[in-house]
Parts: structure tokens; C-alpha cells; sequence
């Protein structure tokens, strides 16, 4: 399989809400709407906080933005929600909080202030889901035998909101470009054949003949057609291997995630099923 260039923002969910041109407004425009506030562009301080592909590649479609003294990480998914999410999310967190306070600002007796997270999913697919649901980093926790006087301590909390064709999402109304977005993905589900740039083409067509995402499409096709293609190939590399792996397969298939995506050690071999230390090993040898 032909390798595909990593460095290209490979979700039109991400680059519509923190590509440079337009993507900060429409961040506003969903904030807006999941807080009901009515800040506005020209008075708001907005700025990108996701973390370079080169460094971490678990989120291939993520909106990390810093505004109002809040962090905000957004993550479209369209396939079934995975329920360690709190979990990748903490490893994600912990990166951006590193890249917002200087290392010697840690060691200081006066306590630091660091932006507030919030963390969204918004799950874009077909299968059935609650209109809403809280994951909890706790849950994951090995004892939970809580009482009265105790309580986790570490928690992190994932508000997930399915805005997929078969739910009316109670703030879509108020953010209009997602509500374009979801349309816009459904045409491409109706028309697109996974890996066929010509179906996605045919996808982007039909958007633009409908006013849906129109000058968003119009300025930007090749690109899209090139984020779908990545997201494909990306999605196949992990599916086929991991139907093939045996632990030394596995171990190899784990080793071509990090090389060939930049994945982290350790989110690949939890995706291929392989042996962390066996995986550090083989990727040392090459």
C-alpha cells in the first residue's frame, strides 16, 4: 500500500473548526452553542492548542483550542465510541498542559494556574447511542470500592454527544457549520466507496450543488478528497493487520503504525495486541 503523507490535517471535522482561515470563528460558533454564551469573534482571544501530528497521532481529528481561561478538546468519531476514551484523553491533556507551562514554573512554591479542560466527543455514526453520555476516567479504575469519605483521586470526565443522522442534536440549531458538517457526511456515506477519490469527489459535488459547506468545498476539494483517502488507508493498515496478527506479527504491524503514522509506542501496541517492551525492542533494532 502506497504510503500516505501523515503531515496533512486527515479529518474535514478538524481542519472546518482550527484551520487558520476560518476555523477559530466556527470553534466560536460551537462553543457558543454547547455553553449557551454569545461571545463574539472580534472580542474573544482564541488559540490552537492540538498537538503536532509529528509528536501524537492517537487523534487524527481533534480541536484543542484555549479560550475564556478554558481548554477545549473537541474529537469527532464515527465509529463505535470507545469507552477508554477518558483515558487517551488524560495521555492527550497531560501533552498540551507540558506545552502551556514552562518547566521551571512547575518547581515554584506559588501554585500555577493552568486553563480549565472541558472534553468533547462528538459521535458521528450509524450504530445506536444515547443522545448524550458522560465517560469517566474512574470508571476504568481497577478498586472503586468508594464510601462517604472517599472519592477517586483522578478524574477526568468525556461529555459525549451523538449528532448522528438519526438524532437531533438540541444545540445543532445554534451552531449552523456543524449542522453542515453532518450533512455534508451523510452525502459522503450515500456517495463515497472507501479508498475511490473519484466517489469522493462525486460526495463533494453533490455538497456543493445543496449550498452544503459550499465555499469550504469549493476552495478546498483536493484536500478533502486527500483527508478521506489518508483516514481510509489508515483505518485498512490497522484492520488488516490486526486480522492477521500473531504476537510476532503483531509486534511488526505495531512497529509500521509508529513509523508509518507516528503513532506512540504504546497506543500501537495497544491497537495491534502486541507486547509493549517486545514492540520498544523491534523498533530499537530497526
Amino acid at each position: 500500500m502506497a504510503q500516505t503523507n501523515r503531515n496533512v490535517k486527515d479529518s474535514v471535522f478538524a481542519d472546518l473548526f482550527s484551520n487558520e482561515q476560518d476555523g477559530k470563528r466556527n470553534f466560536l460558533s460551537l462553543y457558543n452553542a454547547l455553553h449557551g454564551t454569545h461571545l463574539k469573534y472580534e472580542e474573544t482571544v482564541i488559540e490552537n492548542k492540538t498537538i503536532p501530528q509529528s509528536m501524537y497521532k492517537t487523534f487524527h481529528n481533534d480541536v484543542s483550542m484555549l479560550i475564556d481561561n478554558k481548554l477545549i478538546v473537541m474529537i469527532e468519531h464515527q465509529s463505535t465510541i470507545n469507552e477508554n476514551m477518558p483515558f487517551r484523553l488524560l495521555e492527550y491533556v497531560t501533552r498540551i498542559y507540558e506545552g502551556i507551562v514552562p518547566s521551571r514554573d512547575r518547581y515554584l512554591k506559588k501554585r500555577i494556574q493552568i486553563p480549565t479542560p472541558e472534553f468533547y466527543v462528538f459521535y458521528n455514526g450509524l450504530e445506536k447511542y444515547p443522545d448524550e453520555k458522560v465517560l469517566h476516567l474512574s470508571d476504568s479504575f481497577s478498586m472503586r470500592d468508594y464510601d462517604d469519605t472517599s472519592f477517586p483521586q483522578l478524574e477526568l470526565t468525556v461529555r459525549v454527544i451523538n449528532i448522528g443522522p438519526e438524532q437531533t442534536w438540541k444545540f445543532q440549531d445554534g451552531c449552523d457549520i456543524l449542522k453542515q458538517y453532518c450533512d455534508f457526511i451523510e452525502i459522503v456515506r450515500e456517495y463515497a466507496v472507501p479508498g475511490e477519490s473519484e466517489s469522493y469527489k462525486q460526495a463533494i459535488e453533490e455538497a456543493i450543488r445543496k449550498g452544503i459547506l459550499k465555499n469550504y468545498l469549493i476552495k478546498n476539494s483536493t484536500e478533502v478528497i486527500n483527508m478521506f483517502l489518508a483516514e481510509y488507508d489508515y483505518e485498512t493498515d490497522v484492520a488488516v493487520q490486526r486480522e492477521e496478527a500473531r504476537e510476532d506479527k503483531a509486534i511488526e504491524a505495531a512497529v509500521t503504525l509508529i513509523q508509518k503514522y507516528n503513532e506512540q509506542p504504546e497506543t500501537a501496541a495497544q491497537v495491534m495486541g502486541a507486547p509493549l517492551d517486545k514492540v520498544l525492542e523491534a523498533l530499537a533494532s530497526k
